[in-house]
């Protein structure tokens, strides 16, 4: 009987322990690339510091995180800006709030053909990312180059049909972002998120237009609503906000990631 005891014992404290286990585990959906050797990085303070299980997901698009994050697939994902999450939640009606902000990636408009914004010809075929508020991004930037009107340069969803004045005859491809590095070659300038210029081996500094350090479009930590002061969450943000993963965004990035926590 004693043994017997014993028994069920060791086995309900295994069962406990597998359980605690579970719990301590966060699911975190990224885009495959740089962006995921830097949450790497804060997975390993988080397993240090708070023994916290971050099992890192990655994903090739920015559509298919969010999905995952409101079906509950995923307890979290860093990839985004609150004007897209903004976009996805309005369009889709999910769930979804910010647990805190990652890094500021510019995004920068990229050729083949041309040397300078100068050399661009008029009727110049120009690739634009076509999710939400990235299009609109590209844009505005545009807009503040001179390049074109926008009827509402405030907008961050605009589109090529929000445009009023386009003197210079600019035609517009709308592109998903993570194909833009290999249309490059097939158009006059292509707008290309960091997150997949720099493995396309892209550098900022090359860009013929990008957006300066003030950008507004700091990325984030994304989970469902009400999540946000969920213990895990609180000690993975924590994790990320470290000098450590400062380093490692710099060592990947080459000055192109600007910390978004930092004021």
């Amino acid at each position: 009987m004693q043994k017997l005891l014993i028994g069920s014992l060791t086995t309900l404290a295994l069962a406990v322990n597998v359980a605690n286990a579970e719990t301590r585990t966060i699911k975190m959906g990224t885009v495959a690339g740089p962006e995921t050797e830097v949450m790497e990085v804060a997975a390993r303070i988080a397993k240090e510091e708070h023994d916290l299980n971050v099992e890192i997901i990655e994903f090739t698009d920015y559509v298919t995180p969010n999905a995952a994050l409101a079906d509950g697939s995923l307890d979290a994902n860093a990839y985004q800006h609150e004007p897209y999450l903004q976009a996805m939640v309005n369009d889709r009606g999910y769930d979804l709030a910010i647990a805190g902000y990652t890094f500021v990636y510019p995004i920068g408009a990229y050729s083949e053909k041309y040397d300078s914004i100068e050399e661009l010809p008029d009727g110049a075929q120009i690739a634009l990312p076509n999710d939400p508020s990235n299009e609109g991004r590209a844009l505005i930037l545009m807009h503040n180059q001179g390049l074109i009107t926008l009827n509402d340069p405030d907008n961050l969803e605009a589109t090529p049909i929000d445009i009023a004045e386009n003197p210079r005859d600019f035609r517009f491809r709308e592109i998903e972002a993570a194909q833009l590095p290999r249309v490059l070659p097939d158009v006059d300038m292509a707008f290309i998120n960091n997150t997949f210029a720099q493995p396309a081996g892209l550098s900022l500094s090359d860009a013929l237009i990008k957006e300066g350090p003030e950008s507004p479009y700091v990325n984030l930590i994304a989970v469902r609503g009400g999540d946000e002061d969920r213990e895990e969450i609180r000690q993975l943000v924590d994790a990320y906000q470290r000098d450590e993963v400062i380093e490692k965004a710099e060592e990947l990035f080459k000055g192109a990631a600007v910390p978004g926590w930092i004021e």
